[in-house]
């Protein structure tokens, strides 16, 4: 599990989260990176958790639903590559899972609740995986993907969006 994905194993635009991660054990990346998130976010209000810097653009709460979703597909991706499950796997759009959510509604602890649980889940998902299983390779999205690209998918897209989220949204609401 230290060892990162080649660019053979992963459709050329996730190269820009894979290399946002760090070298070493992805299992203990993803647990570090959720106590890390979970730290940023705590300390902001129910009313900090609707701001969107932008019109048309998410809020807090749904930009942590988003990351919640998608790494529930990029796990389960995983897992049944991983398993040797050979059928091709359909893509999502992110911005109808977002629309159908209702994320606001829901309270910011609630969220990093769920947060955690699926990260937690994650973890044991990799730690788990033998060296024969993380190399699989399989088809997402119409494009071959292996499951040791997908840990490092999902590490990298938190990173993208926790710096998102300290660059576009907690300077304005006096977090950052």
């Amino acid at each position: 599990m230290t060892t990162r994905p080649d660019s053979t194993e992963y459709a050329p635009y996730y190269g820009k989260y894979i290399a946002m991660v760090p070298d070493g054990n992805i299992a203990a990346t993803l647990a570090a990176q959720l106590e890390t998130t979970l730290s940023l976010l705590r300390t902001l209000s129910e009313e900090q958790g609707r701001y969107a810097y932008a019109p048309g653009k998410w809020t807090i709460k749904e930009l942590l639903g988003h990351v919640i979703d998608s790494e529930r597909i990029f796990a389960y991706r995983a897992l049944r590559i991983g398993r040797n499950d050979r059928t091709p796997l359909p893509g999502f759009e992110q911005d109808d899972y977002v629309a159908n959510a209702d994320f606001n509604a829901r309270t910011l602890t609630s969220l990093l609740k769920e947060f955690a649980a699926v990260r937690q889940a994650s973890v044991q998902l990799f730690k788990h995986l033998t060296d024969e299983e993380w190399e699989r390779r399989g088809v997402a999205n119409e494009k071959e993907v292996s499951a040791r690209a997908l840990a490092y998918i999902i590490a990298g897209h938190e990173l993208h969006h926790v710096n998102t989220l300290k660059s576009l949204y907690l300077l304005d609401v006096g977090q950052g």
